[in-house]
């Protein structure tokens, strides 16, 4: 299973078993996702540190009246199969209750600041 697929299904299992917290090994890119999450609000908090000499990424969870923020996710684009949208093709996702993630040329982006910036990119997942 590639990581980003990892780490969404990790997030949304935490949720489900009602976790306060997730830790997840540290990369770049997954940081970068978590901070878009966070800044969203599906993540409460995102953190490096540092867990027997390796780095580790460990993610506060949101809860709304007692439900989990988090309740489905879905893996668009794969290591066998690329999807790319543009600027004008992104569509709001689950009648706006959801949210697109995309790697874009100015980074980690939702599907609503990718349209507000006028950049297209790759279609990571999708999060409602």
């Amino acid at each position: 299973m590639d990581q980003i697929a990892n780490m969404i299904n990790t997030i949304k299992n935490a949720n489900r078993a009602e976790h306060e917290s997730v830790t997840l090994s540290y990369s770049k890119i997954k940081h970068a996702i978590a901070d878009c999450l966070e800044k969203e609000g599906y993540l409460s908090s995102v953190s490096k540190k540092i867990r027997k000499g390796f780095p580790i990424l460990e993610l506060g969870l949101v809860y709304t009246d007692g439900q989990a923020k988090v309740v489905g996710v879905e893996r668009v684009s794969k290591s066998s199969r690329r999807v790319y949208k543009g600027a004008k093709d992104l569509k709001p996702s689950r009648s706006n209750s959801g949210l697109t993630v995309l790697t874009t040329p100015k980074g980690i982006l939702t599907d609503k600041q990718a349209k507000k910036e006028m950049v297209g990119g790759e279609v990571l997942f999708k999060v409602w």
